[in-house]
């Protein structure tokens, strides 16, 4: 199966990551005018208000550079709905993104018929993010039109399961838009996320050291003085086992090495806890030694589009 229509003629087979906090209209229409899918969390619009004037900004933006630019149009732009109880904007954000018919709706934490269909009634396609293969197949069952398989070493809310072993899974039964997640932060993870059978590389740790990022210089600095070794791997500040750069966990006067276990009940994705928790307590992938400074979201695209090419040439020697 090819990818959708929308999917195809991107600048580098790229979805930049939906970043709760730190994603904004200014980073998505920088990701999209440099050739790759741009996106951002719909709660990261705050009010709920604040989501239409978002979605203007950009699709009026990205309207403007395709008329400017007509032999290098924008990519598409991603929507991502937290589908979780927890969540109370969600029918209000999702009634916002038919008005501007939101091209691509990442949703997370739960699949839902009645979601997929809403968007596909505007002409919109579905990607949802998965941990393992049982829930990939919940999700397409539902109607999802394509998924991002979240593999260990994931920003954020991280899946524990070999992106060798998820893809080869998913893609026994499933030969539609598939992305991969997973510590990639270079052009040839990209092109080795395709050579194991994904269509698309998620790229979100590396674009948290953006200039366009919504993230103070602080954290920003931390992912660029750190490397993998700096992850730790907890539940307890959502409720849900996620990745998270060791020193902000210092800075909060807590132990990185000795984090105890959170009450799974206690989960929370929607609400001004979890925002701060996400503030103080930074999360990040593990593939951020890569990242050596910050640059402007088009020099970060850049970089990955002259590794990925430098990446094919080298094996086609081989």
């Amino acid at each position: 199966m090819s990818l959708p229509h929308l999917l195809q003629g991107l600048s580098l087979p790229v979805i930049g990551s939906p970043l709760f906090i730190i994603s904004n209209p200014k980073l998505v229409i920088a990701q999209c005018q440099a050739g790759i899918v741009g996106s951002m969390p719909a709660l990261n619009a705050r009010p709920a208000s604040q989501l239409d004037e978002w979605l203007a900004e950009i699709t009026e933006t990205l309207a403007a550079w395709d008329r400017d630019h007509p032999e290098q149009k924008s990519a598409p732009y991603a929507i991502n709905q937290i589908v979780h109880k927890t969540n109370d904007r969600l029918e209000h954000d999702m009634e916002v993104c038919a008005r501007y018919k939101v091209p691509v709706v990442i949703t997370s934490l739960g699949a839902r018929t009645d979601i997929n269909e809403a968007v596909h009634a505007w002409g919109g396609i579905v990607l949802h993010d998965i941990i393992n293969n049982a829930f990939a197949k919940k999700a397409i069952e539902k109607g999802a039109d394509g998924l991002i398989a979240v593999a260990a070493g994931a920003g954020g809310h991280a899946g524990v399961k070999s992106p060798f072993a998820l893809i080869q899974e998913i893609r026994e039964w499933f030969d539609g838009p598939l992305a991969l997640s997973g510590s990639i932060s270079t052009g040839d993870a990209v092109l080795a996320a395709q050579a194991m059978g994904a269509d698309l590389g998620y790229i979100g740790s590396a674009f948290i050291a953006t200039e366009e990022a919504r993230a103070s210089e602080a954290y920003k600095q931390c992912i660029v003085d750190s490397n993998s070794d700096d992850i730790v791997y907890s539940s307890l500040f959502t409720g849900v086992h996620g990745n998270y750069l060791k020193p902000s966990v210092r800075n909060a006067g807590m132990d990185p090495d000795n984090l105890p276990e959170s009450d799974p009940s206690k989960m929370n994705f929607g609400g001004e806890g979890a925002k701060k928790a996400w503030k103080d307590i930074w999360g990040c992938g593990q593939g951020i030694g890569a990242v050596k400074s910050v640059v402007p979201a088009a020099e970060l695209v850049a970089r990955l589009r002259r590794e990925y090419e430098a990446a094919r040439q080298r094996l086609s020697l081989r």
